[in-house]
């Protein structure tokens, strides 16, 4: 095994972790960012009002997209252990 070949899968693990955590931290920052201007129209300064709605739609999220997170790191798993013998050389 190479140094190129180290690289090239811990570039494709790395890509494949901003891939299915990407989805989770857009809707979290989409709904921190909805509520922050919320809070500034309504002159509301509670530090605290942001993390239920984004706990519940990080939530809502992870249901709705597990399936595809857990296949996507599914198939990756599979990837590297069919190739396990070409690694051990």
């Amino acid at each position: 095994m190479t140094v190129d070949d180290i690289t090239a899968i811990s570039g494709s693990a790395l890509f494949l972790i901003i891939k299915t955590a990407a989805p989770i931290l857009l809707v979290s920052l989409i709904v921190g960012l909805v509520i922050s201007i919320f809070q500034t129209v309504t002159s509301i300064q509670e530090q605290t009002l942001t993390f239920v709605p984004k706990i519940l739609c990080v939530f809502l999220t992870l249901i709705l997209l597990g399936h595809w997170i857990l296949t996507q790191v599914t198939e990756y798993m599979v990837e590297l252990w069919s190739n396990f013998s070409m690694y051990i050389r």
